[in-house]
């Protein structure tokens, strides 16, 4: 024979503590999300600090999206370099510290810049920490994806209580955010030691820098992109539809988004239980038709009697759809971690634009037409479930088999 053949990559290592690897990455979620949590309490202050208008407060808001879009194919060679422990663990610990930057800045340009640096941490350390669930969620051979991304949120709502108590305490913002970094640094460290060792096989080529995703995973994508339309929506557009359309007090409008956030949170953590037992496609489709009920209701609403629990609905119905897209996309073809990033990268794409798309169809008809677009995409989630099948080679739902923990699947790590 001519030439030589490449050896084959090394089975994955076993679980040898699958508790502690699940707790490790569920906290990790919990950090992320806390970091999130913490500093959209303090924008507000960064508002008033640089005197900034509306348009110049929306402008600096678009820079991490930005920053994770461009930077997310990066994660994937922090992974093969470093290893997935390592990676996960560098990666969230930048993210930590970016939460310092943008209270620091002292003009527009500045801010602009420093969020930037804090999206493009956010997106890396999004796409490790993705990739690292949906490896140990293979591993055990059960859903978790939902559970960690109810972590993220739980961690979200913790951090913005002390955020907001913060605010009341009229403390600076560039000591708080200065403090809770470090804190949320030191909190990373040790719980990043139970993640397992994922390392590329020896021979395994390197990911590119920049890289098209797979289509495969823009269709997933699009799944993702309908309920994070509707999470942007209804959690910057709530209170303002309760106040404007239903006639709701400031004090229910301003309430509207810590219930939204908390009915998220709880579906979250409750979500894999359904999951298991009905399989990706089917949790999809019954998640589409919930929300699709609670867009009708917010649709038909004229009172906040109506409104809230239409806005409840919605939440649950979406909130399981981000993690189950990402668990798919972790399964596709030989790179899971690029697949994870274009799923990323539409999802974020969704959010950043769906505040704006929703304003800009009030101003042109009414806030009840916006929240019909809203109410379309939910009921196109009944449609594009299957999109996301390949979640459920470990949901222990549907037709397809779990993977023991004991029988590892032997896929190459080196693209995770």
């Amino acid at each position: 024979m001519n030439g030589t053949t490449a050896p084959p990559p090394p089975p994955p290592e076993p679980l040898s503590a699958p508790r502690r690897a699940r707790a490790s990455i569920a906290l990790v979620f919990c950090v992320h999300g806390a970091v999130s949590g913490s500093f959209v309490t303090r924008i507000p202050w960064l508002q008033d600090r640089l005197d900034l208008s509306t348009g110049q407060l929306g402008l600096a808001l678009v820079m991490p999206a930005i920053g994770s879009s461009l930077a997310m194919p990066l994660a994937g060679r922090f992974v093969h370099r470093y290893g997935g422990r390592a990676a996960v663990r560098g990666l969230i610990s930048l993210w930590c510290l970016a939460l310092a930057l943008p209270a620091l800045a002292p003009s527009l340009p500045v801010l602009c810049a420093a969020l930037l640096v804090y999206g493009a941490a956010a997106g890396m350390a999004d796409v490790a920490m993705n990739a690292q669930g949906v490896e140990i969620e293979e591993r055990l051979g059960r859903s978790i994806m939902s559970g960690l991304h109810g972590m993220w949120s739980a961690g979200g709502l913790l951090a913005s209580a002390f955020g907001i108590l913060a605010a009341h305490l009229d403390l600076d913002a560039r000591l708080q955010l200065a403090v809770t970094a470090l804190v949320l640094l030191a909190l990373a460290q040790p719980v990043c030691r139970g993640l397992p060792d994922i390392r590329a096989h020896e021979g395994a080529e390197e990911p590119p820098r920049f890289a098209l995703p797979p289509r495969s995973s823009l269709v997933i994508g699009l799944v993702g992109f309908c309920a994070v339309f509707a999470e942007g929506a209804s959690m910057d557009w709530s209170g303002v539809y309760l106040r404007d359309v239903t006639g709701a007090s400031a004090t229910v409008a301003a309430a509207s988004y810590t219930a939204f956030s908390l009915t998220m949170a709880v579906s979250r953590l409750a979500g894999d239980a359904a999951i298991r037992r009905l399989g990706a496609v089917r949790t999809t489709r019954v998640g589409g038709a919930v929300a699709t009920v609670g867009g009708l209701l917010v649709v038909a609403a004229d009172s906040p009697a109506l409104a809230i629990p239409g806005f409840a609905l919605l939440g649950i119905g979406i909130a399981v759809i981000v993690p189950l897209a990402f668990a798919a996309a972790g399964r596709i073809g030989s790179n899971p971690s690029q697949a994870i990033a274009g799923v990323a990268t539409v999802t974020y794409t969704s959010g950043l634009i769906a505040p704006a798309v929703i304003g800009a169809l009030a101003q042109a008809t009414s806030l009840t037409v916006s929240f019909g677009l809203v109410t379309a995409l939910a009921f196109a989630l009944l449609l594009s479930a299957g999109a996301l099948r390949l979640a459920e080679r470990n949901s222990g739902g549907g037709n397809v088999t779990a993977t023991s923990p004991e029988k590892p699947s032997g896929k190459d790590l080196s693209t995770i």
